[in-house]
């Protein structure tokens, strides 16, 4: 008996083709929580990645760092900092590998590295952007 955990024909591939499949947000019912589900293309080498969540006045409430993934299929529990957080929320992700021999010389120019605070030895592949809200009424 053959066990496939991975569609055969989904093939990895090299750093500067990996892209971002999907990037969903969902508020908890909490209110405070939210569940990122992030799906990569699989992948030959392992990707770093930047995840932020900001409120509807750009101010950041949460984030947190993905550091050689080992699966293109991941999903993360994240918690807002504000105490009773309300309204529209901006989840942000940037995937990216540190800079090696074989890696091509050129950042992408429309990055903001100071945005996810990246160093300058990086090369961005991709980047994503979702949005949730989250009710007055939803955290107890």
């Amino acid at each position: 008996m053959d066990i496939n955990f991975q569609d055969p024909t989904d093939i990895p591939l090299p750093p500067d083709e990996v892209r971002i499949r999907e990037l969903r947000a969902e508020p908890w019912p909490d209110g405070r929580r939210v569940r990122i589900l992030l799906e990569l293309t699989p992948f030959q080498k392992r990707p770093n990645g930047e995840i932020q969540i900001r409120d509807e006045n750009g101010v950041e409430v949460a984030s947190f760092s993905i550091i050689e993934s080992i699966d293109y299929k991941m999903d993360f529990t994240i918690h807002l900092r504000e105490g009773k957080p309300a309204g529209q929320f901006t989840v942000s992700t940037k995937i990216f590998y540190y800079r090696d021999e074989e890696s091509p010389q050129e950042i992408d120019p429309k990055s903001t590295k100071e945005e996810f605070h990246l160093p300058t030895d990086i090369m961005i592949v991709d980047r994503g952007q979702t949005s949730f809200q989250i009710d007055t009424g939803t955290n107890a």
